[in-house]
């Protein structure tokens, strides 16, 4: 049993003395004169690069829909695991695949919960060793009333699958 916990103990000293966290995320504004809607959203995330080409990451986001007859608040946990496929020097190809949970609620309805299950690509500049600008834009998988009724089998490309921001690693 000593074995065993030493050798588990070293292990996992081993994974973490190589690994980084990284913490970040994305953040929004919209709107759209023509149908008079205005979309915030704003999701943080934090990560664990377990080495130079995987890591494994979870979002937690907020939503919010300003229409002109209703409002829509949503939810979502998505968490994903990354991996970068292409480096060339601050440049950085990736793809996350993973899964998400919502829940939407809009005014003078019922609470709508949902799911995604898919890849996103996207790209890294890594301006320093520790800290990144990140875009991500497509969807391939499913997603059933995902984030305030988003629903789709396949690919999708909209600017709703859009997404800005940074990371910062420790």
């Amino acid at each position: 049993m000593k074995r065993f916990l030493l050798i588990l103990s070293v292990a996992v000293f081993t994974i973490t003395a190589q690994a980084q966290i990284y913490v970040g995320g994305s953040f929004g504004i919209t709107h759209n004169s023509n149908s008079d809607i205005t979309t915030f959203s704003i999701t943080p995330e934090v990560g664990y690069n377990f080495n130079d080409n995987w890591a494994f990451a979870a979002e937690l986001g907020y939503t919010h829909n300003n229409g002109e007859n209703s409002n829509v608040n949503s939810f979502h946990v998505a968490p994903y695991a990354r991996w970068s496929f292409f480096n060339k020097g601050m440049f950085r190809l990736f793809v996350d695949g993973g899964l998400g949970f919502s829940t939407s609620k809009t005014t003078d309805h019922d609470r709508k919960n949902g799911f995604e299950i898919g890849i996103k690509p996207g790209i890294a500049l890594d301006l320093t060793k520790n800290f990144s600008f990140i875009a991500k834009y497509g969807f391939l998988g499913f997603r059933d009333d995902y984030k305030y009724n988003n629903s789709v089998s396949g690919l999708s490309a909209s600017t709703e699958d859009l997404s800005i921001g940074f990371l910062i690693n420790f």
